[in-house]
């Protein structure tokens, strides 16, 4: 026999009676219907409704039995999503999928599908892009700020500092910066 709470509050959610289980799965598939969610995110939205624990976990472990909640696949969308269209590396999308309460484990395992040569391939696409916006900066003041970005969107400093010097090595040319004088270098 299951207790019933008083309600959520909200008298569109407490159409069954106030039955706490109709609730819960209204709000979860109301969250699922925009976008895919961690069960973390979740638990939190069912919380904050004032939906029972033992409720919420017996709805949440139905939904994810039957394939509704999978945080392993969310994991591996999320990582290839943000790292194909925001070019972030692995660090930052590890920080992210700690933020949306994903397992840690789950998000080494998706984190590994990253191909390395991508990840580098991806870095040094974002320099190249960055780079164009730089002509007129000293090499040393381009550098700090290729790095940084790098750094920021989550890429390891020894790899973001060889990258950037090998592209404005092979930039040069096309995108020649100002030496410390100034003066664009000779060649």
């Amino acid at each position: 026999m299951r207790d019933e709470p008083e309600g959520t509050g909200d008298p569109q959610l407490e159409g069954e009676a106030g039955d706490p289980y109709s609730v819960a799965r209204t709000i979860l598939l109301d969250k699922l219907t925009g976008q895919p969610r961690t069960r973390a995110e979740l638990a939190d939205v069912l919380a904050e409704r004032d939906i029972p624990d033992e409720v919420a976990d017996e709805v949440l472990d139905r939904f994810t039995e039957v394939g509704l909640i999978d945080d392993a696949a969310f994991a591996n969308a999320w990582v290839e999503s943000r790292h194909r269209g925001r070019g972030l590396g692995k660090r930052a999308l590890a920080q992210e999928l700690r933020r949306r309460g994903v397992d840690d484990q789950l998000a080494r395992d998706a984190l590994e599908e990253l191909d390395p040569e991508q990840e580098e391939q991806t870095a040094r696409e974002l320099v190249r892009r960055k780079l164009r916006s730089m002509r007129s900066l000293d090499r040393q003041v381009a550098i700090r700020r290729l790095v940084g970005m790098l750094a920021r969107k989550g890429y390891p400093g020894g790899l973001a500092m060889s990258i950037v010097k090998q592209e404005l090595d092979a930039s040069h040319e096309e995108f020649p910066l100002l030496d410390s004088s100034g003066l664009e270098p000779e060649l």
